[in-house]
């Protein structure tokens, strides 16, 4: 039996998540959850979004699986999710963005991997005014050799034990000389160690025009935290947008599962979000939990009920009048 945190978040997120929590259930994995709280929820009650009790869960159960939380803009408390990936040094967040045949989208053969450091960089939380009147600000990036290596590494090695042939290393070098100067002369250094992985590497600017032109041609990208924030987004939209992306947030001993979309106010209590991004994030949870075969079965009737694109959400078919319970529920009987 896995023990696991699970924190409904925000929003839409208490009902996406009981839908992806009912078909982790019916798959036959062992997991035993242990609900806690974060988010304005628990700001509104508790007066803090990250209750002591909530990290205690984690720390203890090492793996939490989350709904999307709301983090206010330009002013409040700091982002739950960035503050958990620093506090549990949950360095490398891994989103894959692959095609499915039943979502319409521009391309046909898209399957990347993002894989974005997640504990340095422009998020580092290293920003303050420079004047009393609040009229000047300024933001500080780290990059450390250590950050970089383990990130790269870790890009590598998911190539390597996922059958992936490239590592794209994405940078602004020719500006940013020394932090993303140093991320690149590691990305190669890393690289070096693996003859049998494609290495290239990709100002990131460029990356984003060849990845609108020709996404086919990248595989694996690895990146430093806020370009690989916007390049995980952008891969999203390949392939019909954030309602598809899982993401996991993996470190040493612990490890935070997760869908990357926001908490969607607009459309709670609606029974009208897609539960897919989330329920993928579970597989992805399952698998490293080694519970091979209940993922297996979660991901290929999720690929069925998507693909034959009638028991689906109205953002994946306008004709559908299926909710998110009915589509977690046809996602359930597609596995027995």
């Amino acid at each position: 039996m896995h023990n696991v945190t699970l924190i409904k978040g925000d929003g839409i997120g208490p009902s996406i998540m009981d839908v992806a929590v009912k078909v982790i259930n019916a798959s036959g994995a062992k997991i035993n959850w242990e609900e806690a709280e974060a988010g304005m929820g628990a700001y509104d009650k508790q007066g803090t979004p990250i209750p002591e009790k909530t990290l205690e869960s984690i720390e203890k159960n090492r793996v939490a699986f989350k709904g999307p939380l709301t983090t206010p803009i330009g002013k409040g408390f700091r982002s739950i999710n960035v503050a958990l990936r620093q506090e549990y040094d949950l360095y490398a967040n891994v989103r894959p963005a692959k095609t499915w045949k039943g979502a319409q989208t521009r391309y046909d053969h898209v399957d990347i991997v993002v894989v974005r450091e997640n504990t340095e960089g422009l998020y580092a939380g290293l920003e303050h005014y420079l004047t009393k009147e609040k009229d000047i600000a300024e933001s500080l990036a780290v990059v450390t050799r250590k950050g970089s290596e383990r990130i790269v590494e870790y890009a590598f090695n998911y190539a390597k034990e996922n059958g992936r042939k490239k590592v794209t290393a994405c940078h602004k070098a020719n500006i940013l000389k020394y932090t993303s100067g140093l991320f690149l002369d590691v990305a190669k250094e890393v690289a070096a160690r693996y003859p049998e992985i494609e290495f290239d590497e990709k100002i990131v600017d460029a990356s984003c025009m060849h990845l609108v032109m020709n996404p086919e041609q990248f595989d694996v990208i690895v990146t430093t935290n806020m370009f690989g924030d916007i390049l995980s987004d952008l891969t999203a939209g390949l392939v019909g947008g954030l309602g598809l992306i899982p993401g996991a947030n993996i470190g040493k001993d612990a490890a935070l599962f997760e869908a990357v979309h926001g908490s969607a106010p607009d459309i709670t209590g609606k029974n009208i979000a897609n539960p897919t991004a989330v329920i993928m994030a579970g597989v992805m949870m399952l698998n490293h939990l080694g519970e091979i075969e209940a993922a297996t079965k979660i991901q290929l009737a999720v690929e069925k009920i998507i693909d034959e694109s009638q028991f689906v959400t109205p953002d994946l078919n306008p004709q559908s009048n299926t909710g998110t319970i009915e589509m977690g529920e046809a996602i359930i009987a597609a596995m027995i």
